[in-house]
């Protein structure tokens, strides 16, 4: 296991031997059964100083671990770890943002500030971390794995997400360099090209096992979907905003409703995962209209993830000055709260939540709702009513001890604009995820993405194993992953393609995760894993 440079300060500089002392004895009690923070009230530091940290548990931990004084042991480390729900989704998000550049669009809510890049202030947490690193990928990604590792995360199956604005506005080469310097990162060695760099993240020890840019839908075609493909790209975030042509030039989006469903028709074909952005309470809509706009989400475009991020009002946005003439209203917290909780059980199952509101500084909010506990608030408003949210956020098995013989196999189907979808997934007795898999069957009418790996083939688009992120090779009892869920869903998809008389299965695979499918019957091929069947 290699120490990190965050670790070894602490060894150096923190961590004193007595202060070392306490921790193994701190480490032993939690061992024993006692509550971490107990453990560290019984050990206090000297001279009134205060306590030790999680951080440096978790570094005393895997001291011990290297020099062979103890054993791994999965379950204390699952204790120490801090904020473990980072990686229940079973794999670890490093986030990076790309320098500030001029934004095809022209959105009347977005914030502008020089040093960010568009629609992002830099008070945000992860923007933060770019303007501290001057917007250089190698530093903000190594950072971000070296603090991840530091505080007890995983960091060997690596979700790599690119914001900041509109990527395919950058130029081609700022775009290759940006993603290469991640990948250095990641490798823990420089390459001379991005290919390169690829092939090395193959067996490297922080595997890519996702990578999402940001881009608008009337940048989508077959050329970028090919050059997105070629860079490893394998999910796309979209701003949908709103289904609504007259709100959407209202706020000066410039693309319409019909280029969005083009767009999502023809990244589907090509095998991505989308994670639209819609937003309530733009400028022309109503609670009411949002309701009935919120319906339309599922009527073909059907999503596979989505972020809710409702109007905030800020004094850098050109919504602002509508706000100032009297055009334009928030609104209140508490019918915001309702109306969330209102739509949120018509999630289908399939779709993954994975926000409800922007994680901007309610400092920034000029009026209407400040908090930003949005999706809490929502919950307990469910909660309160005796209502459920189905969404796969809220049904991921996180931490939950599974037993593989209870999981059941379901195969949800529903029809997206020029394809047949298969969620196949492995429920608990309670409902609860453990896995799922995405399979697309296009229609003859689908869109065509000009890919020759995909002539004929059915398309994996996503294979997700949930529960605490665990290292390649590891296993925990009761985990879900590591005990070939991943690999039976896979035979279920072949199982439904070969039904439905396709001569192919494609998977959209990620740089880190080409092996994995290589060792189940797949075939290189020109951007996509392919089997013939």
């Amino acid at each position: 296991m290699v120490s990190t440079q965050k670790e070894r300060w602490y060894r150096s500089k923190e961590l004193t031997p007595e202060k070392r002392v306490l921790a193994r004895r701190a480490l032993e009690d939690i061992r024993d059964g006692t509550e971490v923070f107990a453990a560290l009230r019984r050990n206090p530091l000297p001279n009134g100083e205060g306590f030790l940290n999680k951080s440096m548990l978790v570094a005393v931990y895997r001291d011990l671990v290297e020099k062979g004084e103890w054993g791994a042991d999965t379950a204390l480390m699952a204790k120490i770890r801090l904020k473990p729900m980072r990686t229940l989704s079973g794999v670890t998000t490093v986030t990076v943002l790309t320098k500030p550049y001029p934004c095809p669009g022209k959105c009347i809510f977005c914030p502008t500030d020089v040093r960010m890049p568009k629609s992002y202030l830099p008070d945000e947490p992860g923007a933060m971390r770019a303007l501290h690193h001057e917007f250089d990928p190698f530093e903000q990604a190594d950072a971000r794995i070296q603090a991840l590792h530091a505080v007890g995360h995983p960091t060997d199956k690596i979700e790599l997400l690119v914001l900041g604005g509109t990527w395919s506005s950058y130029r081609a080469d700022y775009q290759e360099w940006f993603l290469k310097r991640c990948f250095d990162a990641m490798n823990g060695v420089e390459s001379e090209s991005l290919a390169d760099a690829q092939a090395i993240n193959e067996t490297t020890e922080h595997r890519n096992v996702g990578l999402v840019v940001e881009t608008r839908p009337d940048h989508v075609d077959q050329e970028e979907i090919a050059w997105l493909r070629s860079l490893g790209v394998t999910k796309l975030q979209i701003g949908a905003q709103s289904l609504d042509d007259e709100i959407l030039d209202l706020n000066n989006r410039g693309h319409t409703v019909q280029e969005l469903r083009d767009a999502l028709a023809l990244l589907r074909a090509a095998g991505f995962k989308v994670v639209l952005h819609w937003m309530p309470n733009l400028l022309g809509a109503t609670v009411d209209s949002d309701r009935e706009d919120f319906v339309r989400l599922w009527d073909g475009l059907c999503p596979d993830e989505l972020k809710i991020y409702p109007t905030q009002l800020l004094a850098n946005a050109e919504l602002y000055e509508y706000w100032q003439r009297g055009e334009y209203t928030p609104y209140e917290t508490d019918e915001l709260i309702e109306m969330i909780a209102d739509i949120k059980t018509s999630i289908p199952r399939y779709c993954r939540v994975n926000r409800v509101i922007r994680d901007i500084p309610s400092t920034n909010v000029v009026e209407g709702n400040r908090r930003t506990s949005l999706r809490q608030d929502v919950q307990l408003l469910l909660e309160k009513r005796g209502e459920q949210c189905q969404c796969v956020r809220c049904r991921e098995v996180r931490g939950q001890a599974i037993d593989p013989e209870n999981l059941i196999l379901d195969d949800l189907i529903f029809g997206a604009d020029f394809a047949e979808e298969h969620f196949i997934s492995y429920v608990t007795p309670d409902d609860k995820l453990a896995g799922f898999l995405r399979l697309s069957l296009p229609t003859p009418e689908a869109p065509n993405t000009g890919l020759v790996d995909l002539k004929g083939a059915a398309i994996i688009r996503e294979v997700h194993v949930y529960g605490q992120s665990l290292q390649f090779g590891q296993e925990r009892q009761g985990a879900a992953q590591h005990i070939g869920l991943g690999t039976t869903l896979m035979q279920r998809a072949e199982e439904i393609a070969k039904e439905k008389g396709f001569q192919s299965l494609a998977v959209i695979s990620a740089i880190g995760t080409r092996r994995y499918y290589l060792e189940r019957g797949f075939e290189r091929g020109e951007l996509y894993l392919v089997k013939k069947l």
